[in-house]
């Protein structure tokens, strides 16, 4: 991407960014002037700045847990899809429940997660794989149903393996659904482990939150939620850098696509 396709793509949601922070600022300045019902955006820059050691403190085991449970999810949703799609029989048994799963409520899990596996970091991780596997499985499963037919056809007619098929054809097919599905779950994976950290645990952004509304210092408060919301732009950015890495061939197909 060159710099003034980035410019003209980020100039917009910038523009936006900055004229909702000048109306925040001016309805905290001249509107709600208590400071504990709305803080001003300077005020937040300030407080999250002077507390920016013991809030990186809390943000560390947020991101391991986040890493473990995203880890997780990510080679699970490989290996069920891999099944689905070697498999017709799995994938008719398996896709009913696993779109179920989505309407089991985190909210009434996650108590049952931690007195099954107590207040370490496993409920934790699980419940951010829980909230992360369900769209990478899903957009990989469709990924691989519309792989390119003629050359699976083709492959075979040459005598191709399942495997080798799979990894010619199907799997770089699938990549860019992969890639969205890796977009949606990546913004749910730190929000899933500071919710999990609500339901107990010795320090993180979730526990952060909870101390800092005890004390009615919403100032903090939103310093954290923004950290949180900057930690999950920055991840949702680098699933970009890591597509324009891992299919190169994209950049040649959208020229194409502009040519026409």
């Amino acid at each position: 991407m060159t710099l003034r396709r980035a410019l003209r793509i980020l100039w917009p949601p910038v523009l936006l960014a900055i004229v909702l922070l000048v109306g925040w600022q001016l309805l905290s300045d001249h509107g709600i002037r208590n400071p504990q019902v709305l803080p001003s955006p300077t005020a937040i820059v300030s407080a999250g700045w002077h507390e920016r050691a013991t809030i990186w403190h809390n943000a560390v085991p947020t991101l391991r847990e986040t890493e473990l449970g995203f880890a997780l999810a990510f080679a699970l949703s490989w290996i069920l899809a891999a099944a689905m799609d070697f498999t017709p029989p799995i994938r008719r048994a398996v896709y009913p429940i696993l779109v179920a799963s989505q309407t089991l409520p985190i909210v009434a899990i996650a108590p049952l997660f931690v007195v099954i596996f107590g207040f370490g970091i496993m409920p934790k991780m699980l419940l951010v794989a829980l909230a992360t596997f369900f769209p990478l499985t899903v957009s990989l499963a469709a990924g691989f149903a519309t792989a390119d037919g003629d050359a699976d056809r083709l492959l075979r007619s040459m005598g191709a393996s399942r495997w080798r098929i799979f990894w010619t054809v199907r799997v770089p097919g699938a990549l860019p659904f992969f890639f969205s599905g890796l977009r949606v779950a990546i913004t749910y994976a730190i929000g899933g482990a500071v919710f999990a950290e609500y339901q107990g645990a010795e320090s993180g952004l979730g526990i952060y939150l909870q101390q800092m509304q005890q004390v009615f210092r919403t100032d903090l408060v939103f310093a954290t939620v923004a950290v949180i919301a900057l930690l999950s732009v920055i991840l949702f950015a680098l699933t970009y850098l890591l597509q324009a890495w891992l299919t190169p061939w994209r950049k040649y197909e959208r020229a194409q696509e502009a040519r026409r």
